[in-house]
């Protein structure tokens, strides 16, 4: 038996990176998902390997994350575990003094605000069925430090308190709530040099999908966080430990 037998997931984000290693792990422990993703294609390709249902949805729209938590609920019928991945891909040049309003906008729209709407969505659904669910947040070791990226760090710890804020009205309902911090997973939005990196991490190398997956599993599972909401995991190997690295904007 799997470890998320009988639940139900909308992830987003889940085409590429640490969402589509969420999709496949959350898949492998024996959930039914609907996938959702900008990029429609590889998210597709990924529904058809995984047996899931796909929603293609640009959550940078404002009225996108309503309509598709509404989509997800009517394909699976009852959503049990929301796990919010997406993210605009970034790069290490949008510093505070060059990032523009536009980008500003979307980091914001598809981070926090589609967030927000989903996590709401998804509590109140949840709440009114009963339904004891789990509901994740990737956020970032840049919702505690800065780096080059005013936006995303902006957006990371607004989810952090977001998260919280859900934790502690869900609570009561027995719905619990919590984010998971990647270190440095290269591909998808990372950009900085990896040699000069892993010197830096404890652990001696940067991370993947796959160890972000295996936590996210672990959160989303009663068996080890049954007791466990309103928390971030840093999964980083240690990267933390260095307060923040300094990495010099590339163009």
């Amino acid at each position: 038996m799997g470890l998320l037998d009988g639940d139900t997931a909308l992830i987003t984000g889940a085409a590429s990176g640490i969402g589509r290693g969420m999709a496949q792990a959350v898949a492998r422990e024996g959930a039914r998902l609907v996938l959702s993703d900008i990029n429609v294609e590889a998210g597709q390709a990924l529904a058809r390997e995984l047996d899931a249902g796909f929603v293609a949805a640009d959550l940078a729209e404002p009225s996108a994350a309503r309509k598709l938590f509404d989509a997800a609920a009517q394909a699976l019928g009852t959503v049990s575990i929301f796990v919010h991945c997406a993210a605009p891909k970034r790069h290490e040049s949008e510093t505070a003094l060059a990032v523009t309003e536009a980008q500003w906008d979307a980091m914001v729209t598809v981070g926090l605000r589609s967030g927000f709407v989903l996590g709401q969505a998804a509590g109140a659904h949840m709440k009114a069925r009963a339904i004891k669910g789990r509901m994740l947040f990737v956020t970032s070791l840049h919702a505690y430090a800065p780096r080059n990226l005013p936006h995303y760090s902006a957006t990371k710890a607004g989810q952090t308190m977001l998260m919280k804020e859900l934790a502690r009205a869900l609570g009561p309902y027995g719905i619990r709530v919590n984010a998971i911090a990647p270190g440095a997973i290269p591909g998808g939005g990372f950009n900085a040099d990896v040699a000069a990196l892993t010197k830096m991490i404890p652990l001696g190398r940067t991370g993947t999908p796959q160890d972000i997956a295996d936590m996210a599993v672990a959160l989303l599972c009663d068996r080890f966080s049954r007791y466990v909401t309103g928390t971030t995991v840093a999964v980083d190997g240690g990267m933390a430990l260095y307060n923040w690295i300094p990495f010099p904007p590339t163009s």
